[in-house]
């Protein structure tokens, strides 16, 4: 299964406290941190919650 990098690049702050709370479930919360999570489904929709304040990048698995 594939895993994306995903990092904030824009403040949370003005946001809504639905965009807070996810930020802060992909384990993020402050410009510059990045996370990584395996791809799925639940995580796309999160990500689509706040695409503007994050970027994504994806990674291969070249262990399988």
């Amino acid at each position: 299964m594939a895993k994306l990098k995903i990092t904030q690049t824009r403040s949370a702050v003005g946001q809504s406290p639905a965009h807070h709370g996810t930020l802060r479930a992909l384990g993020l919360g402050k410009i510059g941190r990045s996370a990584e999570h395996p791809e799925s489904p639940t995580l796309a929709g999160m990500l689509r919650k706040v695409r503007h304040l994050v970027r994504v990048e994806g990674e291969s698995d070249t262990d399988a």
